[in-house]
């Protein structure tokens, strides 16, 4: 069995290098660590893997993950315990680490799929809320999630991590423009919700059947919400209630919510 053993190698470095947006932007590759991202990765776009690392107790432990890569024809390469703490960004990356292809799906063949839930994600900073929500997508049936703005890379660690492997289950934009966005949205028979604090009351949609319709959902900046020029592309924005003594919802939380109310309603209108 041969190891890799040296963290200060080049190879182990250009890895390492994919934790910075500037190597991404450059490579076209983006870091999976931990066994749960590996095999989401095998399962569902195995062909973007271009490199899978393991230590020899991180590959032993995952018989699944083992029987994936072999039927998929990916080849392992074992290295050291520091050689993948060299590579990873978390401090335990639990033995399995791989380098992907960025597989962005373009904002025409999105909407040329005749989506009926779309997330749109205008300027959110936050790596942790951007994954959650691409993974409340994920959960909530949504076709797709488009980044516009100067959201933040999905394919940065920590988002990738957020996503739990989401990123794997349903299309993703990436750098497009929000009015672009909004017009290939409207010509696929979509409205444009936006969320914010300034709109009228999601119930009062909901009682309408507003939900039940082909929606984009379109959220903002955890700061600041959305521009006024953003909430003008909307045809209509809608706030959460707050019941409670809360101040306000956690952004991932909120969109969260707004999804599955959409998924909801649409069920509910296919069952009728």
């Amino acid at each position: 069995m041969i190891v890799l053993e040296n963290p200060r190698s080049p190879r182990v470095r250009a890895v390492a290098k994919l934790t910075k947006r500037s190597a991404r932007a450059e490579t076209g590759l983006y870091l999976l660590e931990g066994p749960q991202a590996v095999r989401e990765a095998l399962t569902y776009s195995p062909e973007a893997i271009v490199e899978l690392f393991a230590t020899p107790n991180g590959w032993e432990r995952h018989g699944d993950i083992r029987a994936k890569a072999t039927d998929a024809g990916v080849e392992v390469e074992y290295v050291t315990e520091y050689v993948l703490n060299a590579m990873a960004d978390t401090v335990t990356p639990q033995g399995l680490v791989a380098v992907v292809q960025q597989t962005p799906t373009s904002v025409r063949d999105i909407f040329a799929a005749a989506p009926r839930l779309v997330a749109i994600c205008e300027e959110i900073r936050d790596p942790g809320n951007l994954g959650t929500i691409i993974r409340a997508a994920d959960a909530a049936g949504a076709d797709a999630v488009v980044l516009t703005g100067r959201t933040v890379d999905p394919y940065n660690p920590k988002v990738v991590r957020a996503t739990t492997g989401s990123l794997f289950h349903l299309p993703v934009s990436v750098g497009a423009d929000l009015s672009e966005v909004v017009g290939r949205a409207h010509a696929a028979g979509l409205n444009i919700i936006a969320a914010d604090v300034k709109g009228d009351d999601l119930l009062q949609a909901r009682a309408e059947g507003v939900l039940a319709e082909p929606t984009a959902w379109l959220f903002g900046n955890e700061a600041h919400g959305l521009e006024d020029e953003a909430l003008g592309l909307a045809d209509r924005v809608l706030r959460l209630p707050i019941f409670g003594r809360a101040e306000s919802l956690n952004l991932a939380t909120a969109a969260s919510v707004c999804l599955y109310e959409s998924a909801f309603a649409q069920r509910a209108a296919a069952l009728a």
